[in-house]
């Protein structure tokens, strides 16, 4: 999976779990730009983590401010390609 596909999968789960308009999703994007508190930055994680078949450990996700830091991660993890 690339880049751009996995950030295609992060602003459809965005759209789901917190009900974000495609058009704000953005990596540079804060979370808290985006109105996610650490409850709703949860849901997002678990959802991606069922999404992604990864699991991203608490004192990783906790440290996510953008979208481009989850992207980073699962790039990370190996689940996404350059």
């Amino acid at each position: 999976m690339t880049r751009s596909e996995a950030l295609a999968v992060i602003t459809e789960v965005l759209g789901t779990v917190a009900s974000t308009a495609p058009s704000d999703v953005a990596p540079e994007r804060t979370l808290a730009e985006l109105g996610l508190d650490s409850l709703a930055t949860l849901e997002v994680v678990v959802a991606a983590e069922d999404r992604f078949g990864v699991l991203i450990p608490d004192d990783e996700w906790a440290r996510f401010a953008t979208i481009g830091d989850i992207v980073d991660h699962l790039e990370k993890a190996a689940v996404v390609t350059a």
